[in-house]
C-alpha cells in the first residue's frame, strides 16, 4: 500500500503540547519537496525566484490562498523578483507534517504554471 504523497494529505489540528517532528522525521519528508526548501532550526523556508514583481505579489496570493484552505499560515515575503514562503507550527514550537503538507500543496501549484512563475 503506497502512503498518500504530501500534497494530498489536509492538516490536522495540533494542540498545544504535541511534540514536534524529530530531526530524522522532518529530514525525511524534506526529501519529498522540491530541492529549494530548507530547514532552519524550526522554520521550513524556499525562496522563489521570479520575473517581475507582479509575479512576486501572485505567488504570495497564492500561499495565503493555501494557508487560508488549509489552516495553518506561513510567513511571507516578497519583491521585485523573489518571494519566499516560511512554515512553522507555534502550537507545537518546531515543524510539523502540517509544515510539510502545505510546502508540497504550493510546490505543486507552482509546477503547474501557477502563481506567476
Amino acid at each position: 500500500m503506497t502512503e498518500t504523497p504530501l500534497s494530498r494529505r489536509r492538516c490536522k489540528d495540533l494542540p498545544k503540547g504535541t511534540p514536534a517532528l524529530a530531526d530524522a522525521a522532518a529530514r525525511a519528508l524534506l526529501a519529498e519537496l522540491h530541492p529549494d526548501w530548507r530547514i532552519d532550526g524550526a522554520v521550513l523556508t524556499r525562496r522563489f525566484a521570479l520575473k517581475g514583481f507582479a509575479p512576486a505579489v501572485m505567488l504570495a496570493n497564492a500561499a495565503a490562498f493555501l494557508a487560508e484552505r488549509e489552516n495553518h499560515h506561513p510567513d511571507i515575503g516578497f519583491g521585485w523578483g523573489w518571494c519566499a514562503v516560511s512554515f512553522t507550527t507555534h502550537s507545537v514550537g518546531g515543524l510539523s507534517e502540517n509544515d510539510f503538507i502545505c510546502a508540497a500543496k504550493l510546490d505543486e501549484l507552482v509546477a503547474g504554471g501557477g502563481a506567476g512563475q
